[in-house]
């Protein structure tokens, strides 16, 4: 077993580089590739579709369309008329204003230090200081793959997003999670 006192190096160390490589990914390699460029499709006539919306004064939040009131109202017939009619809608309304990236970004930041903290969490109690790299490096990748991907897969199931779209975030997941067992790996205490 391994101390987590032991892992503040490799957790914080493996934050900062998977930070680096998701930005490459998600501005530079976006630039090349279009790799997350068409995760979002836009809806026709947006600008309609956007003044239609305004008087409404959506708080931001999450929201269903149609969304019953329960169980009950599921079952009635205007409840399924609206089903069959469409659209089926589920989205995310932001508070208007500029983007501002730096809440986001700390935000992220702090969700790799999570995500670092339970893979080193996971290696430290099965492994001890003398563990040799591959070792590490599997228990590490393992986990910090499971934080990166998994929750990604429900909303594919339940809200039917994108399957592209978790695919390729999946796979940013794999490559976040090979980075920090490579760092991990290479910074376990001996």
């Amino acid at each position: 077993m391994t101390g987590m006192h032991a892992l503040w190096i490799p957790i914080v160390l493996s934050a900062v580089a998977v930070f680096v490589v998701s930005s490459i990914i998600h501005m530079m390699l976006d630039a090349v590739i279009p790799w997350h460029k068409n995760d979002y499709g836009q809806v026709p006539n947006q600008d309609a579709v956007m003044n239609a919306l305004r008087p409404f004064a959506l708080a931001p939040g999450d929201y269903m369309l149609p969304r019953p009131d329960n169980m009950k109202d599921m079952q009635s017939a205007e409840y399924k008329e609206k089903i069959i009619k469409g659209p089926k809608i589920v989205m995310t309304v932001l508070p208007p204003g500029m983007w501002g990236m730096g809440r986001n970004l700390g935000l992220w930041f702090g969700y790799l230090i999570v995500v670092n903290a339970c893979a080193a969490y996971v290696a430290g109690r099965a492994l001890p200081p003398s563990a040799d790299y591959v070792q590490v490096f599997r228990f590490v990748g393992a986990t910090a793959f499971i934080g990166f991907t998994l929750g990604l897969w429900q909303m594919w199931i339940w809200y039917q997003r994108a399957l592209g779209t978790t695919i390729r975030a999946t796979i940013d997941g794999l490559v976040y999670a090979l980075v920090c067992a490579g760092i991990f790996g290479h910074f376990w205490p001996r």
